[in-house]
């Protein structure tokens, strides 16, 4: 099993190769721009002078910004690739072998600084909303801890976006009723939030009544069910004492018929020991 040293040897290598590979084709791309322009009789300020004219127009048709016309930004190149010698202006859209860097100073041209670059974030790009006014804002929020300033515009700080009460942070004059961070459907979403309560509260009450009724019911055919057994139990018991009695009287029944029998015939005795007795 290889070790990490040589995987990562081995990923140097395959690096080194695809920068070779890379340098190679944006070499080809290079020369044939280089052969076209020679061919046509063009040179870097030509192509940069079309740009202009087309950005100029795009500005004073109102495609660009806010419709107002914008000046032309200098077309000289500011950042150099060492490998292709590619450039890049440093407007617009960044190219392939720049885009992914952190820090641009490394391909820098001579005479040319960082803080002249205009790379716009997606956040700054973003449509201001409506009644807010442009350029920079007074600080409005201070942290104490740190000295961070907010001015109440746009997306809150870290250090204050879970705050409730936000008045501790104020810088004096400063008022929070115009605070633009505060969503402006906070009625709504109250509203909202209102309503699904009273949702809640109707179901669960629907969800009471369902089980009180179903209890009742409940308890309704238990009462029925013992109502019923009443009647059953004291038919029961009265065919029970009616069936004890006939047997009491069943049992009586043979001992009256002896003792009828036996008076039968003591009466038929009495006249014979009356003539015996006569006889003698």
């Amino acid at each position: 099993m290889p070790t990490l040293d040589q995987i990562q040897a081995k990923l140097r290598k395959l690096q080194a190769q695809a920068d070779v590979l890379i340098a190679r084709k944006a070499q080809i791309a290079v020369d044939q721009i280089r052969d076209l322009m020679l061919k046509h009789g063009l040179t870097t300020a030509d192509i940069e002078a079309g740009a202009k004219a087309r950005r100029a127009a795009k500005a004073l048709n109102g495609h660009a910004g806010n419709g107002k016309a914008k000046a032309a930004v200098s077309g000289k190149p500011k950042y150099r690739d060492p490998k292709t010698g590619a450039t890049w202006t440093g407007h617009g859209r960044a190219p392939g072998w720049i885009s992914g860097v952190k820090d641009r100073t490394q391909f820098l041209v001579e005479g040319a600084s960082e803080s002249t670059s205009v790379v716009k974030s997606p956040v700054t790009r973003a449509k201001r909303g409506k009644g807010q006014p442009k350029g920079a804002q007074p600080p409005k929020y201070l942290n104490p801890k740190t000295g961070a300033t907010w001015s109440g515009r746009g997306p809150a700080p870290a250090w204050l976006a879970t705050v409730k009460d936000r008045s501790k942070f104020l810088i004096g004059g400063a008022t929070a009723a115009s605070d633009a961070s505060k969503p402006k459907s906070a009625a709504a979403s109250g509203a909202a939030s209102k309503k699904a309560a009273a949702k809640k509260a109707v179901a669960s009450r629907k969800i009471a009544a369902k089980k009180a009724t179903s209890a009742t019911s409940a308890t309704r055919k238990v009462a029925v069910k013992k109502r019923a057994v009443k009647p059953a139990a004291k038919k029961l018991t009265a065919t029970k004492a009616a069936t004890k009695r006939s047997a009491r009287a069943a049992s009586k029944a043979p001992k009256t018929a002896a003792s009828g029998k036996a008076g039968a015939a003591s009466v038929a005795a009495a006249p014979q020991s009356a003539t015996v007795q006569a006889s003698a």
